[in-house]
């Protein structure tokens, strides 16, 4: 039997999104996020992110520049005894790609099935946290719950996420507000 995971967006959930972070010294993560993934951690939680970063297809980064930047986040979360266990990323334009449109930009939950298989992950008691539309119609799209973050984009996309139809298991004000929920929820199954 696997592990269950929660599934995390990177800029604007984790760390502050400047637009299209490519510089590894320019990482910041945002208040209480190394406390909230050390919560799930000790929970028996599998850390995963899944990224859009369209950023590579429109020349602004490389891919070296996204795998930089995910280094150094984890070497920020080693002070709270805690690391993301994988970075999955999408590189592609959302409006063009080799082949039409990308099959592993989130809406589409491509990546966190590959994640899936990767890392032995269980999808029921599974959870996608992001702070924008896409995050939790990936959620949506694998049939996990899918909490939407107020930190990034999140407060602004409340509304947008609100009339789109998608699902929100919960909205938290940042990470450890939602990891709580999510603690409680299997607290209360229990």
């Amino acid at each position: 039997m696997g592990s269950k995971a929660v599934f995390l967006d990177r800029d604007g959930t984790i760390n502050f999104d400047p637009d299209y972070l490519k510089n590894p010294d320019e990482v910041v993560i945002l208040p209480t996020v190394g406390e909230a993934l050390a919560k799930l951690k000790i929970s028996g939680y599998k850390l995963i992110v899944i990224s859009n970063q369209s950023g590579v297809a429109r020349g602004i980064m490389t891919v070296e520049d996204v795998e930089a930047v995910n280094e150094r986040i984890n070497e920020l979360l080693f002070g709270y005894n805690v690391q993301i266990e994988q970075f999955y990323f999408c590189p592609h334009h959302p409006d063009f790609s080799p082949t039409g449109t990308p099959e592993c930009r989130k809406p589409s939950p491509e990546m966190l099935y590959r994640a899936v298989n990767d890392h032995d992950i269980v999808l029921d008691g599974s959870y996608m946290i992001g702070d924008t539309h896409m995050d939790i119609g990936c959620g949506n799209n694998a049939g996990i719950p899918a909490i939407l973050v107020r930190t990034g984009k999140g407060a602004s996309q409340e509304e947008v996420i609100k009339n789109s139809g998608l699902k929100v298991a919960y909205t938290a004000d940042n990470l450890l507000d939602a990891v709580n929920f999510i603690l409680k929820e299997v607290h209360e199954e229990k």
